[in-house]
């Protein structure tokens, strides 16, 4: 595992172990669409303060073509949970609150949890999880849309760069 940065915020010590950037590749599914292979990037940085920095990007493998981005914080939350926000550019925002386990993180959209846009995808509600084992993040991400029930989505297994 890499070092904890010597300026992590007392109150993310917890999350050390997601800060850096990690690579890797994943398959998502829906019973709406094709499946398909996809390359990402995912990264934890750090500022000083009580959250992470998330950023997120992925793109299709046979093509390279740009798929998905994400951004936004996560955060202590209240009564020692974790709270993720993220804006999409599908013209969502995702709120998420969830647990720590050791180096597992599992998340999920709460009671409106998800905003739209005008003309933003029809989602309803997002679960997450997340498990780092050394190098190695694997995460699963299920989705909900207004015509379909929680479902996977994604699943990838990523690795931290040096």
């Amino acid at each position: 595992m890499a070092a904890a940065p010597s300026n992590l915020h007392p109150d993310i010590e917890s999350l050390a172990f997601l800060v850096g950037t990690w690579h890797g590749e994943g398959m998502g599914e829906y019973p709406t669409i094709d499946a398909f292979g996809y390359g990402e990037e995912i990264s934890f940085d750090h500022v000083g303060d009580a959250y992470l920095v998330y950023t997120q990007r992925s793109w299709l493998l046979d093509d390279g073509s740009p798929v998905h981005l994400e951004r936004g914080f996560l955060r202590p939350g209240a009564r020692g949970g974790l709270e993720l926000t993220l804006a999409h550019p599908l013209g969502l925002t995702e709120i998420c609150e969830g647990t720590l386990e050791g180096t597992a993180l599992e998340l999920s959209t709460v009671d409106g949890g998800v905003g739209h846009t005008s003309s933003g995808m029809a989602v309803t509600g997002l679960r997450r999880r997340y498990r780092v084992d050394g190098p190695t993040l694997a995460y699963e991400i299920d989705m909900a849309t207004e015509t379909t029930p929680m479902t996977r989505h994604l699943a990838a297994v990523l690795r931290r760069e040096p």
